[in-house]
């Protein structure tokens, strides 16, 4: 990931996008052949991507308990954000 300078800001990545990138630094790393700074540099990314995957999980919670009721009934919904 030398051209680190051309990816996308994590806060603007739709949650398929940032698991998908999680997952490519994943890889990287476990095959052991990036060097050592290279590495810290992906693994700070990875850090980031995983906190942008934890917010959206979270906030995609948040819509699913406004449209329950109490008692797990549908009770209305909002509009669904899908950032396109």
């Amino acid at each position: 990931m030398s051209d680190e300078g051309t990816l996308p800001d994590v806060d603007a990545l739709t949650f398929e996008r940032a698991l998908k990138e999680l997952e490519e630094i994943v890889a990287k790393l476990e095959r052991g052949d990036v060097p050592l700074e290279e590495s810290i540099a992906i693994y700070e990314r990875g850090e980031a991507l995983k906190k942008r995957c934890e917010t959206l999980l979270q906030q995609a919670e948040e819509r699913v308990e406004k449209i329950r009721s109490a008692e797990g009934k549908a009770v209305g919904t909002e509009p669904l954000d899908t950032g396109k």
